[in-house]
């Protein structure tokens, strides 16, 4: 057996840890769901036997899905942030998230049907960005007027 990360990203759903993990792995490259441990005893909320955390991988970075019950509750205080190459990857990323149940948000968020939260971000933004001065402060504007981001009016943006 693989040694464990040193640093692990443990996200609390409420049942659904193993379908949550085996979707992202639908999607997502160098995704991949790696193990699934049942409870060896009954648990506050849920059984022995039920599955209490997946272990896997999102677009290479580990993660391990608990399935904790509904006591707590996800915001955007933690999402997961995807770069994008162009429009057509944004899409279906965005698309295959808000399509499955999810929902949309503004400036590149959305939330999957188990309630995390991610930020599906093109690389041209996260450009303008750095380059800071008034190709950032165009492109700021122009996503600020937006859900989903829209590649060639971040572009247009950033050229003036």
């Amino acid at each position: 057996m693989a040694k464990a990360a040193k640093n692990t990203i443990c996200i609390w759903y409420d049942k659904d840890a193993e379908a949550a993990a085996n979707f992202y792995a639908s999607i997502f490259p160098d995704t991949s769901v790696h193990a699934v441990f049942h409870a060896p005893g009954d648990y506050p909320s849920g059984h022995k036997g039920d599955v209490l955390t997946v272990d896997f991988t999102v677009c290479g970075v580990r993660c391990i899905g608990l399935n904790g019950g509904p006591a707590f509750k996800h915001t955007e205080a933690f999402s997961m942030q995807i770069a994008t190459d162009d429009q057509e990857e944004t899409d279906r990323y965005w698309n295959a998230i808000v399509g499955n149940g999810g929902q949309t948000s503004e400036c590149g968020w959305c939330r999957d049907k188990w309630g995390i939260n991610w930020q599906i971000t093109p690389r041209t933004l996260t450009d303008a960005l750095t380059a800071g001065g008034g190709e950032a402060a165009r492109a700021f504007a122009a996503m600020m007027t937006m859900q989903k981001i829209d590649v060639a009016k971040i572009d247009a943006a950033r050229r003036g």
